[in-house]
Parts: C-alpha cells; sequence; structure tokens
C-alpha cells in the first residue's frame, strides 16, 4: 500500500471514529443538521473537532441541547433559513464571537422556545432586536452586547426569568422602558453601557429592594434624574455611571444608602469637592473605585476612611502637590493608578512604601522630582515612567523578587543599571529608555529568565551586547539603541525563538551584516529591525530577506496585535518605539507587531538591494538611505503590497524607477533623492504627490514632480530596462534554487504523501488590509499603556484601569 493511500485511509477512518463517538449521544438527523448550519458559512478556522467541542446532546432523545461555537469560528450571513432554527431542543445557545457581517437579528430565534441560554455578543449584528425576542419565556440569560443593533430597548417583561440581561455596546437610543425591573423580579445583573438611552429608571417602590446586584449604565445620555432610584437599589454591589452627562457636580453622599456597594466606576463626571473631603459615613464597605478625568484638584481626603479599598483609579485629573503618606497605610490597599496628574512627589522618607500591601502601582506623567521611593515589598507593576527622578537606580529592587514589571523609563536617572536586572526570575519587562545611565547591560541572564522586554534605548551605556541574553528564550522586544555600544552584529541572536523587534540604531556596531554563509539573515520571527547609524559595512546577499516569516498573530481587542502582552487581570503593558517613518521620528506608544519595518540607514553598505526584499509582504515602511547601494531599485518591491514610507535616498542607485511601483496602492512617501537614476519618474499619485525634494539629485530623471518634462521622444530604453529587470528577478531566483539544491526532490516526496507543498516564507498578517492609510494606523498616543479588562458574564468587580 503506498504512503498516499495509507494517509488518506487513517484520515477517513478518522473522520469515521470521530462520527461515531458523536453518534453515541446525537441522533444522526441531529448531526445532520449541525453539519448543515456549519456549511451555511465560510469556516475556514473552525475545524470539525473544535465545532464539536461545543456540542451536547440529551442522553436520553439524542435532541442538541447546547452549542457553543468557538470565537471567531463563523463568517458570513445568518439567514432567516438557517438550519440552527430547526433545532428546537436547544436550551444553551451561544453564537458571540462570530462574524455575521450585516447580519440582522433573525425573528426565527423565536422558534427556540426551549432556550434557558442566549449570547449573541460581538458578533456583527445590525438593525433592530425583533420583538419576537420577548417569546422566549424561559430564557434566564440574554446578551447581545457589542454589536450594531439600533432602535428602542426591546421590550421583555415577558421574560421574567430573566437573572442577567446584557445589552451593553450598541447603538440603542430611546428611554428605558418604565416597567424595566419591576417586570423581571429574578434580574441580579443589568449593562446598558455604551448606548444612546435616556430617561430613568423606575424602581419599584415594594418593602423588600430588588435582587439587583450589577448595573452598569456608563456612557448613555442620562441625566441626573436617574441618581435617586438609584439609591433605592439597596442591594448593589458594583455600580458604573460613567460619563453620565449631567449638567451639575456630582454628590458622591446620595450613594450613602448602598452599603453594600463594593465597586463604583464615575470616571467622566464632575465631582462636588465637598463630597470628596467629606469623612461621613458613605461608601464604607467600598472595594474598588474609579475617578478617573473627574477634575479632581486636591487629594481626596475622604479615601481615610475606606479602610477596605482594594483599588483606587484617580489618573487624569489636575491634583498637584504630594501623594499624602496616610495613602500607604490602608491596609487592603493593593492597586493605585496615579497617572498623568500633577504630583510633585511623595510625603513622607523614600520607604514610605516599603511596607504598604501595593503590589501594583503606575504614578506615571507626573512632575515627581528627587529621590524615587523604595518600591513595596510585594511589587509585581512598578510604573514612574516620565517624571523627573534623579539618582541612582535604588539597589533595593533587588530584594523584590515578585516584581513582573518595572518602568523607569523617561527620568533623569544616571549611574549604572543593577545588576540583579539580569537574573530576576520573575521580571518580564525592564525598561529605563530616555535616562541617563552609564556603564554596561549586566551579563548575568538566567537560562530559566522569563523576560520578554528589554529597553535601555537613549543612554550612555557602553561595552557589547552580553552574550547572556542568549539564556532568554521568551525576548521579544529588545532595543538598545541611542547608546555607545561597540560591537559586530549579533548573529548568535538568532537562536531566540521569539524575538520580533529589535533595534540597535545609533550606536557604534561596525562589520559585515551578512552571515559567514552569505546566506539568508536568519530570524525567522523577526518583524521591525533598525540598525540605522551605525558603521555597518559590506554587501547584503540577494536571499538576505528570504526565510522571515512570522506566526499567526493574537489580535486585541481593538483589532490589532500589540507587542508587550504582559496581561495581569488589572493592566497590560506595551511596548514603546521610535520609528523613522516617512522621513520624521516618531515615537510609537503602542508597538504593531502585525506588520514589518526596516530600517538600514546611515551605515556604509555597498552592492546591490537583495531582490528578496520583495518577500516581504507586509513590510509597511523600508528604509536604505545613506549608504553606498549600487545597481538597480529591486523590481521586486512591486510586491510588497502594503508599503507606505520608501526610502532610498543619497545612495548610488542607477537605471530607471520601477514602473510597478505605481501599484502600490498605499506608498504615501517615497525618497529616491540623491542617487544615479535616469528616465522618467513613473506617472501616478504615489509619485505625482509628492515633494520635488524626494527626487533631487538624479541629474538623468525628468517628469513631474520635477519641474519641466522629459525633452526626448519615448525611446527602446524602457524595454531594455524591463529586459535587465527580468533578468534581475531570474537570476535571483536561481540564487533561491542554489540556495536549496535538495528542494525539487523533497518536494515531490511530500507530493507523494500527502500533496502537500511547504512554503518557503510566511506571510506577516495585515489587519487593515485594503483600508485607507492613516497615520493613526501607526502611531498611537502614549496615554494608552493602562489598558482595562472587563469580565461581563460575572458580578465580580470591573477592573477597567485605563488612561
Amino acid at each position: 500500500m503506498s504512503l498516499s493511500v495509507l494517509f488518506l485511509y487513517c484520515m477517513i477512518f478518522a473522520s469515521s471514529f470521530f462520527l461515531m463517538i458523536n453518534a453515541l449521544t446525537c441522533r444522526q438527523d441531529q448531526i445532520q443538521a449541525l453539519m448543515q448550519f456549519k456549511n451555511e458559512f465560510e469556516s475556514e478556522d473552525c475545524n470539525r473537532s473544535d465545532y464539536f467541542n461545543g456540542v451536547q446532546c440529551d442522553n436520553a432523545t439524542g435532541a442538541v441541547t447546547k452549542l457553543q461555537l468557538p470565537s471567531g469560528c463563523f463568517t458570513g450571513t445568518l439567514k432567516s433559513n438557517s438550519s440552527l432554527f430547526g433545532l428546537h431542543q436547544l436550551r444553551y445557545l451561544n453564537l458571540s464571537h462570530s462574524n455575521f457581517t450585516s447580519s440582522s437579528l433573525p425573528s426565527e430565534f423565536s422558534n427556540l422556545k426551549r432556550l434557558e441560554v442566549l449570547s449573541l455578543a460581538s458578533s456583527g449584528f445590525t438593525g433592530q432586536v425583533p420583538s419576537e425576542i420577548s417569546n422566549l419565556v424561559l430564557l434566564t440569560h440574554l446578551n447581545l452586547s457589542h454589536n450594531e443593533l439600533t432602535g428602542g430597548l426591546p421590550l421583555v417583561r415577558n421574560l421574567t426569568k430573566l437573572s442577567v440581561l446584557d445589552f451593553s455596546y450598541n447603538k440603542l437610543s430611546g428611554a428605558i422602558p418604565y416597567d424595566l425591573l419591576p417586570s423581571l423580579p429574578f434580574l441580579s445583573y443589568l449593562d446598558l453601557k455604551k448606548n444612546r438611552l435616556t430617561g430613568s429608571l423606575d424602581v419599584p417602590n415594594t418593602s423588600s429592594s430588588p435582587r439587583l446586584v450589577y448595573l452598569s449604565l456608563g456612557y448613555n445620555l442620562f441625566e441626573g434624574q436617574i441618581l435617586e432610584p438609584i439609591s433605592k437599589l439597596t442591594n448593589l454591589t458594583y455600580l458604573d455611571l460613567s460619563s453620565l452627562n449631567i449638567s451639575y457636580p456630582l454628590d458622591l453622599r446620595v450613594f450613602s444608602p448602598l452599603k453594600s456597594l463594593l465597586v463604583i466606576d464615575l470616571r467622566e463626571n464632575r465631582l462636588l469637592p465637598a463630597s470628596l473631603s467629606s469623612d461621613s459615613d458613605i461608601l464604607l464597605s467600598l472595594d474598588s473605585l474609579y475617578l478617573v478625568q473627574c477634575d479632581i484638584i486636591e487629594f481626596p481626603n475622604i479615601l481615610k476612611t475606606f479602610q477596605n479599598l482594594k483599588l483606587l483609579d484617580i489618573s487624569n485629573n489636575l491634583i498637584k502637590g504630594k501623594v499624602p503618606e496616610w495613602l500607604w497605610k490602608l491596609p487592603r490597599l493593593s492597586i493605585v493608578n496615579l497617572v498623568n496628574n500633577s504630583f510633585t512627589g511623595f510625603e513622607g522618607s523614600s520607604e514610605v512604601l516599603l511596607n504598604s500591601s501595593v503590589q501594583i502601582i503606575d504614578f506615571a506623567y507626573n512632575s515627581m522630582t528627587g529621590e524615587i521611593p523604595v518600591p513595596p515589598l510585594n511589587s509585581m507593576y512598578y510604573s514612574a515612567w516620565n517624571n523627573s527622578f534623579t539618582g541612582n537606580i535604588p539597589l533595593s529592587i533587588c530584594n523584590r523578587s515578585t516584581l513582573v514589571v518595572l518602568d523607569l523609563s523617561y527620568n533623569n536617572f544616571t549611574g549604572p543599571i543593577p545588576q540583579c536586572l539580569s537574573n530576576f526570575k520573575a521580571l518580564k519587562v525592564v525598561n529605563l529608555r530616555k535616562n541617563s545611565l552609564e556603564g554596561s547591560i549586566p551579563d548575568e541572564f538566567y537560562s530559566d529568565a522569563l523576560i520578554q522586554t528589554l529597553d535601555v534605548g537613549y543612554n550612555r551605556l557602553t561595552g557589547k551586547l552580553p552574550r547572556s541574553l542568549l539564556n532568554c528564550s521568551f525576548l521579544k522586544f529588545l532595543s538598545v539603541d541611542n547608546n555607545r555600544i561597540e560591537d559586530t552584529f549579533p548573529f548568535w541572536l538568532k537562536a531566540l525563538p521569539n524575538l520580533h523587534v529589535f533595534t540597535l540604531r545609533s550606536n557604534r556596531f561596525f562589520g559585515h551584516l551578512s552571515p559567514l554563509d552569505q546566506g539568508p539573515l536568519g530570524f525567522p520571527e523577526l518583524r521591525i529591525l533598525e540598525l540605522s547609524d551605525n558603521s555597518f559595512t559590506g554587501s547584503l546577499p540577494p536571499s538576505f530577506f528570504l526565510n522571515w516569516k512570522t506566526s499567526s498573530p493574537i489580535i486585541n481587542k481593538d483589532g490589532r496585535m500589540y507587542m508587550g502582552d504582559y496581561k495581569n487581570t488589572y493592566y497590560i503593558y506595551e511596548d514603546t518605539l521610535d520609528l523613522q517613518y516617512k522621513g520624521l521620528f516618531m515615537e510609537q506608544g503602542k508597538v504593531l507587531t502585525s506588520y514589518s519595518t526596516i530600517d538600514f540607514s546611515g551605515n556604509k553598505l555597498e552592492g546591490q538591494i537583495p531582490e528578496s526584499i520583495g518577500l516581504l509582504k507586509e513590510l509597511i515602511a523600508l528604509n536604505l538611505s545613506n549608504n553606498a547601494f549600487t545597481g538597480h531599485i529591486p523590481p521586486s518591491l512591486a510586491n510588497v503590497t502594503e508599503l507606505e514610507s520608501l526610502d532610498l535616498s543619497r545612495n548610488k542607485l542607477s537605471g530607471n524607477i520601477p514602473r510597478g511601483l505605481g501599484s502600490l496602492s498605499f506608498l504615501a512617501y517615497i525618497s529616491v533623492a540623491h542617487n544615479q537614476l535616469k528616465g522618467e519618474i513613473p506617472e501616478g499619485p504615489q509619485f505625482s504627490g509628492q515633494a520635488e525634494s524626494s527626487f533631487e539629485g538624479n541629474a538623468g530623471l525628468c517628469g513631474l514632480p520635477l519641474q519641466g518634462s522629459c525633452l526626448e521622444p519615448p525611446t527602446q530604453q524602457p524595454k531594455e530596462e524591463d529586459e535587465e529587470e527580468e533578468e534581475e528577478i531570474l537570476n535571483w531566483k536561481a540564487v533561491v534554487i542554489g540556495y536549496w539544491p535538495g528542494l525539487l526532490f523533497g518536494l515531490v516526496i511530500a507530493h507523494a504523501i500527502a500533496s502537500y507543498k511547504p512554503k518557503w516564507f510566511g506571510k506577516i498578517v495585515s489587519t487593515d488590509k485594503g483600508k485607507e492609510v492613516d497615520p493613526v494606523r501607526l502611531f498611537m498616543t502614549l496615554d494608552s499603556r493602562w489598558d482595562s479588562f472587563n469580565d461581563k458574564d460575572s458580578v465580580e468587580q470591573e477592573t477597567d484601569m485605563k488612561k
């Protein structure tokens, strides 16, 4: 029996065996209905095993009673005649995080009369909620959050068994139905956040308070009249009234009756100063308090009475002076966010935090000076970036074995980097960027080091790159730019399996960039490589970029993937990087890793630009300026379809500008100034919209945007250039073939086994393909380093701390 036949037989047997397993509990007609439902959509990311893992059937009847799709499983339109609506015995249906693009909610959901749980969150539904949804009288959980639903809040008075109701993050408008709470006696969780609702709540005047414990109404169009009825909900433990849109300051004392309240979020409301300084008997049980962007000018003394407080977020206010010493004596305090105020320091000595219970503290973006306080003993996250602290980094940090994130960047620290920072087992982030540190980078990284980000850019460091970095197998982000490090290119770092971002810009690196075997560079996961303004020499082989690839990215909640996925329940850390883009240096607050950038400018590189650059399909910025490259501009650049910024200026390039560059629809900046190019500048908006300076210094170039026009009539020169370009591509392909002499034989064998063709290179995934280019796509604000997480399915405290 041949290998290919054996492989096919095994696949058929596995498939049949799987069907047999499911047939033990699910009737065949039910399995067929489920498969028909799956086939109604694009489901490339939803294999059969994942799909059926979310299926349960009744042991007695064999009918499907539960269906939970894996996240992102289906793409397409959910139609009213879908086979889904024939599964009449369903009690639990979760289609959340599907891509039902431009689908309205079919009224046929009402056919599933036995449903107890219906979750359609984040699935792309639009339009109004059908009134027939109220026929599902057995529902206990209804979640339609994070869609594009419009119209009024649907009438759900018939759903008397509801305990969880979530319509948050839609576009619902109008008033809340007057009988919403009176008609739902078992409702404990109500989330209407981020809509366009108005009016008030009607709270029944009964002897017993409603069962509601979780209420989120933030970011709507409510006015002050909603506060009085909320004060009657005495069982509330969680309350979100962020951005209430009221015209007068909010008085905290209105919440005095809420004796059980644990979490309150009042961000983006103006607060009555008297209620912040009061020591009255209010909110004494409070666990978490969010007063973000409330125009507070003095530190709230009312916090002295909150002895149960664990989480305090007073970021983005106008508070001046020093942080009071009494704050750190609150016995249960563990998370403090003081970001973006006008604090000048801390009351007390440098050891004021020493005995505090705080584990996560962020006081970035203030005006603090002098010596930095010693971190608390159990610190996990310690961020002081963008202040004006001076002196040495305290050696007492070496005793904080629980520290995971240490960010002291953008200060005025001097002296050496403590040696201990290279041998912490728990540390994942060390960011000392933009200080005045001296000496060398510590060279004591252990083999089990967890470090993922090391940023020591913009200091005065000397010496060489520490060879013990080879022990940091989790390292993703390495930045040593703008120092005085003198070393050769660290080819040895290619052994790091996860290195995504690597910048050596503006140091004293020297020597060749090409490997000794003149093969590919050998950093398979690299997305961003920044080597500008050093003294690298030599030429790059044609196959230099041949084996660059990228794994599938993890998409963040805003649709992108960022560096710095160091997630805690209460924070997410994101890396910062300076990139030269479209001729400008810009600081990027969130480092996207779903694209690729390369900057080799300001070195002494020569020879031809490798044709293999055309393999980097998702490259968005390429800067090879200020070198000594010769030969033609690679025609393969026309394959780099995501390219937005191209700088080849100040080299010795000759020949014509490839006309194929005119097909790059995202190309917004191009400079080929000061080369030896000739011929007519290609037509098209990518070229005509550039400044004249982008093409100056090329005596043989003519056409727009240069002044005047090409005087000579067209000749056969372009054809000759095309032939030369084609010859270059053929020569490059020959190099590729020569690099793998056994590739053809391997492909034949692979085809005989499984008809499988291995890829030579990976494609860097773009999340914005086909969209109009906007600078926002690259450069996000620095205010986003404190992000949020919000658990919609529990009545636990909301842990939403964002700047």
